[in-house]
């Protein structure tokens, strides 16, 4: 199985310091993000990673000739920015002929207290390797600011067939960054996705979205029509790294781990 990490963003939550360093090689310990977000992908089992990229960001590849990571590390370089949909869009090459779902790390999002990507895996496995987003819940005044998820039924949303005991459910739709009113739950994306490898296929003819950008929502909201997507509130807890009161947060949560 293969895993991708988009990290070509500007960072710009965390400007001017991104200008020189990218938010990825922000230190957690004596390791960049960047470092641990591909050790969560070894541990679930990946033998190559894809780093989507920026010409602009050399730190990142001179780490890992630095610190050879555990799996292949594969790189490509997304010139331009039009959005997340877009940033996964450039790996696509890499991914041809795979048939297994394709792990997505945001490279700005940790999780402490648990390896969400293995517990995703054993969630997809379950229902005959489904794609499976992760998620959490937010206070619906915050849910503008997600891609948000839209259980099939509500009434049974639960624990049964999960692996470890914790929320999944499937979904009906997925809605990016929708007004407060017409939010159809307060489960939001938490970045981490496991979706089938038709995925690429969606985004190679799908038009802009919200922001004028290619959204990795759209497409997925477009493949459910084909095919069963799970959203999964996955153990441990998600910490947002791109900006100055996440990375602090991030920091005490992974106090004490090398």
């Amino acid at each position: 199985m293969k895993a991708l990490i988009p990290a070509a963003g500007h960072g710009t939550r965390f400007a001017p310091f991104t200008k020189l360093i990218p938010k990825e090689m922000l230190p957690i310990g004596t390791r960049p993000a960047i470092a641990r977000i591909v050790d969560e992908a070894a541990e679930a089992g990946v033998d190559e990673v894809v780093v989507v990229t920026s010409p602009e960001k050399p730190l990142l590849k001179r780490w890992f000739e630095m610190e050879p990571a555990r799996v292949r590390i594969a790189w490509v370089d997304q010139l331009e920015q039009h959005g997340l949909g877009h940033a996964v869009l450039q790996a696509a090459g890499a991914f041809e002929g795979e048939a297994d779902p394709v792990l997505i790390l945001l490279g700005d999002a940790l999780v402490s207290g648990g390896n969400a990507s293995a517990a995703m895996c054993a969630v997809s496995r379950a229902h005959g390797n489904a794609s499976v987003i992760g998620c959490e819940t937010v206070p619906m005044e915050r849910v503008s600011r997600y891609g948000v998820l839209k259980p099939a039924d509500s009434s049974k949303v639960g624990r049964a067939d999960c692996p470890d005991g914790a929320s999944h459910f499937l979904l009906s739709d997925i809605v990016e960054k929708p007004r407060m009113e017409d939010a159809p739950s307060n489960y939001v994306v938490a970045g981490r996705y496991l979706l089938s490898p038709k995925i690429f296929r969606y985004l190679r003819d799908q038009e802009a979205g919200v922001g004028g950008e290619i959204q990795l929502t759209d497409a997925i909201r477009r493949m459910m029509s084909e095919e069963p997507v799970y959203g999964y509130v996955y153990p441990g807890k998600r910490q947002d790294i791109g900006n100055p009161q996440g990375y602090f947060k991030a920091l005490e949560a992974f106090n004490g781990i090398d």
